[in-house]
């Protein structure tokens, strides 16, 4: 009987999780040929600061963010973001990415495709130093900012206008960092039934 019962329970997980697996749908990895085109760097240089922030595309097709960050001449964020471009994003979404960070505290960003400087929707990404994680952040979970400040007027994320993704890093702490990034996924909200 009891076999017979966790038999089903084990059933039941499987269909479960291959379910999950079913509803994601990736929006960047990092085999292709061209996959460093698709990104660029955005660090503090930008308002004076000399953090230093790259990426490239490791031998074993993942993406790896690395640098310095520097608290001087008022800096201290680096940046990796994908280039705009239409990411199909809805309404109840959840981002998944596989990462392998260093232990810091990272942010996983969203920009629209509006005209305002400095603008971003962001989540947290508490990384484990050395280890392959992987981070789940519903859409409603994003809080609008500007210049690393949350501005509540701004309203929840509109998926429709998400534009491009990237990583962010800014906790204050000068000295090296580096994730790296295996691939980032999108799971679907389960369909009404």
């Amino acid at each position: 009987m009891k076999l017979a019962y966790l038999s089903g329970c084990l059933a039941q997980f499987m269909v479960t999780t291959a379910m999950a697996e079913d509803t994601q749908t990736a929006l960047f990895d990092f085999t292709g040929a061209d996959a460093a085109k698709e990104w660029q760097t955005v660090n503090d240089g930008v308002m004076g600061g000399v953090s230093e922030g790259e990426f490239k595309i490791t031998d074993k097709k993942t993406m790896e963010f690395f640098g310095a960050l520097s608290l001087a001449n008022n800096g201290g964020f680096a940046s990796v973001r994908s280039k705009a471009k239409k990411l199909d994003l809805e309404k109840g979404d959840t981002l998944v990415a596989k990462v392998r960070g260093d232990g810091r505290e990272y942010k996983l960003n969203l920009y629209p495709n509006r005209s305002r400087t400095a603008f971003s929707y962001r989540a947290t990404v508490q990384t484990e130093k050395a280890e392959w994680i992987e981070i789940r952040l519903p859409l409603d979970e994003f809080e609008a900012t500007s210049f690393g400040r949350v501005i509540k007027e701004a309203g929840a994320v509109k998926p429709e206008e998400v534009s491009s993704v990237g990583f962010l890093l800014g906790d204050k702490k000068a000295g090296p960092f580096k994730m790296e990034v295996e691939w980032i996924k999108v799971e679907r909200a389960a369909s009404p039934k």
